[in-house]
């Protein structure tokens, strides 16, 4: 036990110091906390290291760059094994960024799962320089030698992309040097839509029928935030007025609604500052009117529904795709209901949105609807409900939800199929390893036997509609705010075979959200100190700081709270002359 003395010293006894582990901390420490390699030749940091433990010798900024090299590939190994080990199936998201510092193109992969605890997992596996020009065949052939390396290509379950003719030709590219065999129906639920990209292409085309409704507010908010001076006038302004400052104003991205929205929302709030200022500052010359502002009120109402629901989807601590049909249920009913508010301009947004609607609407993947058929609050209850309200014509309807039921029929014979297969192949290499061995004939009719078994399996098909039947003739369960639907089908045993569909299809994400959060991280590690950040090392970085928190989170750590940003940083020639690898960074 340490002692501390009148002068503030502590006596320590016997201890034991391992500078290979202190290492091996600090380079974790560094990828963890985005701190800038460079900090390790810090005079302050290296007289404070002194200070703790002289013992240990500050080591360079390329010595930690090995060190995080080698953490890079220790945890790739792990999470291999991870994903090696895990029976169920694996859903993909993938995105491109381009880094503006350094002007080169990125694609962010990041592999979905639920283990066998049922505790839904997400690893980014890729976060791979991709070099121009960015064509369907270029990140086809970059997305299946990434599968193929992580041998996830015979396990995989969906692809979530943005929409694009590139996605679209790339997965036309990819089915043909996938194992049909292996994807869900032979392929035909590979492909998953970002949900929050849709909605974000729905908005932006009902907004584009303002026009220039809401300018003027747009231009007063990019005038009081243009600098700091203006910046402190409207502040003060506004507690003259005495109006709350703890939302602070900013300025859109046209292409990002939810920009506008936030941006609009915040506005409403100073329309008094805003109107105020116009009396006492005559470089201001875009003060809205009263009509833009009552505009501006009436989008935000409106865009409530589709802001929520963008949160929700893009959500990755919990699944979403059992969520996705009630709430794009709810926004076309909303946008029905827009049609009739009385008011020209709504109306007119919404006849534009339900346009955009109607295109994604037919292109909704089939698996979103059996993930609804298997939250056992929904079933096929909450599709009859709302495909009642959304088609005037019940036969349109009926087909519909036929066209789901068949889905569902379809895989769950497939999952029993190989499910009876796989007990039938067990049990004949069971009793076959206790005869002699086959001579040619007896192969050959062993081939026959092979295939007499797959027949009989095949008549497995009417047991496989009893068990889907009979979770859909138990009565739903009631709809509560705590509802843990992995955990409801952990415990539902008594349906085997649906209960593996239910694992494998709460495993998928319906918006890319998961692969689009590793750009912000990658766009603080590539400050503009740092562009020189050779695209080995920014991948090491941006995976191992993942594997890293992923693991930090099973010992109740907060990564969210952890952040920090870097501010300087600069691989350059001279940090990496020393290593073997020189002419493979450069």
């Amino acid at each position: 036990m340490p002692k501390k003395d009148t002068g503030g010293k502590f006596s320590v006894g016997t201890c034991t110091f391992n500078e290979e582990i202190v290492r091996k901390d600090l380079a974790s420490m560094i990828v963890l906390h985005e701190y800038p390699l460079s900090m390790v030749e810090h005079f302050g940091f290296r007289r404070f290291l002194s200070s703790l433990q002289p013992l240990f010798k500050v080591v360079s900024r390329n010595t930690v760059k090995n060190a995080i090299m080698k953490i890079y590939e220790f945890e790739k190994t792990k999470t291999m094994r991870i994903i090696e080990k895990n029976t169920s199936k694996i859903a993909i998201t993938t995105d491109m960024w381009t880094a503006s510092n350094q002007k080169k193109g990125y694609m962010a992969i990041t592999a979905h799962f639920i283990d066998e605890t049922w505790k839904l997992r997400s690893r980014i596996i890729r976060f791979i320089y991709v070099p121009c020009p960015h064509t369907a065949e270029v990140l086809c052939d970059v997305l299946v030698d990434c599968l193929m390396d992580w041998f996830i290509d015979r396990k995989l379950s969906t692809l979530t992309l943005d929409n694009c003719t590139t996605n679209d030709a790339m997965i036309n590219l990819i089915l043909n040097k996938l194992d049909n065999q292996s994807l869900w129906l032979e392929w035909s639920l590979l492909h998953m839509r970002c949900c929050a990209h849709i909605l974000n292409l729905i908005v932006r085309d009902g907004l584009d029928v303002i026009g220039d409704g809401i300018e003027n507010i747009r231009s007063s908010v990019a005038f009081w935030v243009a600098t700091p001076k203006r910046c402190e006038k409207f502040e003060e302004t506004a507690r003259l007025l005495k109006v709350s400052t703890s939302r602070k104003l900013v300025l859109d991205c046209k292409t990002r609604w939810n920009s506008t929205y936030k941006m609009l929302k915040v506005a409403i709030c100073y329309k008094d500052v805003f109107t105020r200022l116009k009396q006492r500052e005559p470089m201001y010359k875009s003060a809205p009117k009263e009509e833009e502002w009552e505009i501006a009120r009436d989008i935000c109402d409106k865009l409530k529904v589709f802001n929520s629901v963008t949160v929700l989807f893009s959500g990755t601590e919990y699944p979403t795709a059992n969520l996705y049909f009630p709430k794009i249920c709810e926004i076309k009913m909303s946008l029905k209901e827009w049609l009739c508010c009385g008011k020209s301009i709504i109306e007119r947004i919404a006849m534009r949105m339900l346009d955009k609607f109607e295109k994604y609407w037919f292109q909704i993947n089939g698996i979103m609807g059996v993930a609804t058929v298997l939250d056992p609050r929904y079933k096929l209850r909450l599709l009859h409900y709302y495909f009642s309200l959304i088609y005037t014509n019940g036969e349109d309807a009926k087909k519909e939800i036929e066209r789901i039921q068949d889905i569902c029929y379809n895989l769950l014979n497939e999952y029993s199929l190989k499910s009876k297969a796989s007990e039938v192949s067990a049990s004949y290499q069971s009793s076959a390893s206790s005869l002699p061995s086959p001579d040619e004939s007896e192969s050959r009719e062993t081939d026959h036997m092979s295939k007499y078994d797959k027949f009989v399996a095949s008549d497995f098909k009417g047991n496989v509609k009893n068990e889907l039947d009979s979770y859909l003739e138990e009565c739903v369960l009631q709809r509560l705010p705590d509802f843990d639907i992995l955990s409801w089908w952990k415990n539902a045993l008594k349906y085997p075979n649906l209960q593996l569909i239910a694992r494998d299809v709460l495993a998928i994400p319906i918006s890319t959200v998961a692969s689009e959060s590793a750009f912000s991280t990658g766009g603080r590690f590539i400050s503009p100190h740092r562009s020189r950040l050779h695209h080995d090392t920014l991948e090491a970085l941006m995976c191992s700081q993942d594997w890293l928190w992923n693991e930090a989170k099973e010992i109740d750590a907060t990564p969210s709270e952890c952040y920090t940003t870097f501010h300087d940083d600069d691989e350059t020639n001279e940090d990496i002359l020393d290593t073997d690898t020189y002419h493979e960074e450069l």
